[in-house]
């Protein structure tokens, strides 16, 4: 993986501070969010909350 990969905005904007939760590759991260689990869950805090979703492809390179 590189940087400049896929992405996916699923909900609302990009921001400059994000939480990262990590799946073990970019097709998991969106069945994640797609599963109906999560569309029941989803829901639930769509009513007591707002939020950004962007599901972004990993970067395996050297790290800081």
């Amino acid at each position: 993986m590189t940087r400049g990969g896929r992405s996916e905005n699923v909900e609302g904007e990009n921001r400059s501070r994000n939480v990262v939760i990590e799946f073990p590759d970019y097709q998991a991260a969106l069945d994640c969010y797609r599963s109906p689990e999560y569309t029941q869950a989803k829901k639930l805090r769509a009513s007591a909350s707002a939020g950004d979703i962007i599901i972004l492809e990993g970067y395996d390179g050297p790290q800081p």
